[in-house]
């Protein structure tokens, strides 16, 4: 067993399902499997329908006492979570370079978000204000206040097997929400982990059963988690086709959800833009974690005059960039999370170059164990049909284009609409690619580029990508329900709108 995994507290074999301590789940073992070796790290035997079920009424029951807990008490147990994090954070953080086989300094950064994370909602739990309005009937007052939803249960994906869960749990544990956690089969370790670590600080705290954790099968306990009444919130990130079958059974419930879907993300380098902070940028956000983020650098929009000075520059970054051991020194591009990403990279490739896209660099997998392909690069037409499309790897396309607006509108033109850059010197580009006939994208970025959010502003975006928010700003407000309150503190009963209702003395 590689180390790490001890020094957490992991074992060869793990069950799936947790809430206060850990249940001995009946399901089928899975491995969770090294993406740069190919090899088993350890085997969790998955929850069953009936483990969910312990789970979710642990989870009401936890609720119905957290949130009778003062809010900023609330607070100083999650600043005990983001310091319980600080100390496990370098084996947190090669833990998930291990199992999904991000760079080292990437998987330290997805703990160290988490821990953002928690110092934004411990500040966040003095601020749960509701709105005062001036009423039009004499001797009234009216306000809002906001209550804890019940019972969040956040769905996340592969490639942010830690921090995704903390920008919803963090928040939702702030507003009195209990929490269940179903991550993906594919990072079920850094999942475990994360559990017991920030549980042990709840149970200790007096708040047992407040965070659950359920590793199971979509069609055994997730579509028990999307389906369940007892859940008013379910948190989902993933892709486009799983938000779209989460969306529609939550809103069959007339549940809420919160979706953080898809992106196809592009960067317009424009004809005076910093070339040095261009490359950089887009370089991190096509290559960065592989290709495999939603605001990874996908589409690559450059201005016919500088074309012919920044793309052999990008070409010599791609063919120079070194694939291996995402924990070794120097290396830039990781492998990919598993053979069916392999197999989807080079259907990409292989369907871009049928359509007519040129090849300029990389285009194969890397011979070896693990999962490793070539960071590529494509020239191809903006509309082509593959450069809609949202491949999971380390795959950009390149256009050119002469006028901005032309290149604002191929930048709207797919149908995810997650996160935009443009690098420019003009004010007036700048303005206007953020202005209403600009970016339709959630996020929008001048000279930085599309991968790299921190916390404090809302993440999320429109369209295909799903409309959630998460992280900031108001975004807590999806984790609490609000309520407007009317108070007459005087002796007679007017109504709004003047409306009569006279019933005599009776």
């Amino acid at each position: 067993m590689h180390p790490v995994l001890s020094r957490l507290g992991l074992a060869a074999e793990l069950p799936g399902a947790a809430s206060h301590g850990d249940l001995s789940t009946t399901g089928p073992l899975v491995a969770s499997t090294n993406p740069t070796t190919g090899e088993a790290l350890a085997q969790v035997r998955l929850a069953s329908r009936e483990d969910y079920e312990t789970v979710v009424t642990r989870a009401q029951e936890a609720f119905a006492r957290w949130r009778l807990v003062p809010a900023p008490k609330r607070g100083e147990i999650v600043r005990a979570m983001g310091d319980a994090l600080r100390r496990h954070k370098d084996d947190l953080g090669d833990l998930v370079t291990l199992e999904v086989g991000k760079l080292r300094s990437e998987g330290h950064g997805e703990v160290q978000e988490a821990i953002d994370m928690a110092d934004f909602a411990v500040g966040l739990s003095r601020q749960l204000a509701g709105q005062t309005f001036h009423s039009e009937r004499p001797q009234h007052r009216m306000y809002e206040q906001w209550h804890p939803l019940g019972v969040v249960g956040v769905i996340t994906a592969f490639n942010f097997p830690h921090a995704v869960w903390a920008w919803n749990a963090m928040l939702a544990l702030v507003c009195g929400d209990a929490v269940i956690w179903k991550p993906s089969l594919k990072a079920p370790l850094t999942a475990l982990a994360t559990h017991r670590i920030c549980d042990a600080v709840l149970t200790e705290a007096g708040h047992p059963g407040v965070l659950g954790l359920v590793i199971g099968a979509d069609d055994e306990v997730g579509r028990a988690l999307v389906d369940d009444r007892r859940v008013p919130l379910i948190s989902a990130t993933g892709s486009c086709r799983m938000g779209r079958a989460v969306g529609a059974a939550v809103a069959g419930r007339l549940g809420r959800s919160l979706l953080e879907l898809g992106g196809n993300n592009a960067v317009i380098v424009h004809s005076d833009a910093d070339l040095e902070l261009a490359l950089r940028a887009v370089a991190f956000g096509a290559m960065g974690t592989s290709g495999q983020r939603c605001t990874t650098t996908r589409r690559l929009l450059v201005h016919e005059d500088v074309a012919d000075t920044f793309l052999p520059r990008l070409e010599r970054v791609y063919r120079s960039a070194k694939v291996g051991d995402p924990l070794a020194d120097g290396t830039l591009v990781g492998p990919l999370i598993d053979e069916d990403a392999v197999r989807g990279f080079e259907h990409a490739v292989a369907q871009a170059r049928a359509q007519g896209a040129e090849l300029v660099a990389g285009g194969s997998r890397v011979d070896g164990p693990g999962h490793f392909v070539q960071p590529t690069l494509l020239r191809a037409a903006p509309d082509l049909p593959m450069v809609r499309e949202e491949t999971f790897a380390p795959i950009l396309y390149v256009s050119t284009y002469r006028d901005l607006g032309e290149a604002i509108a191929w930048q709207n033109s797919v149908d995810q609409g997650l996160s935009s850059a443009i690098f420019t010197e003009s004010f007036r580009a700048s303005q206007r690619f953020l202005s209403h006939a600009g970016s339709d994208c959630g996020i929008a970025n001048v000279n930085i580029g599309t991968s790299g959010a921190e916390i404090g502003g809302a993440f999320g975006g429109e369209k295909d990508t799903g409309g959630g928010r998460e992280a900031g700003s108001d975004a807590w407000k999806a984790y609490m329900r609000r309520q407007t309150c009317t108070l007459n503190w005087g002796d007679d009963l007017p109504l709004a709108q003047g409306v009569v209702f006279d019933v005599g003395e009776g």
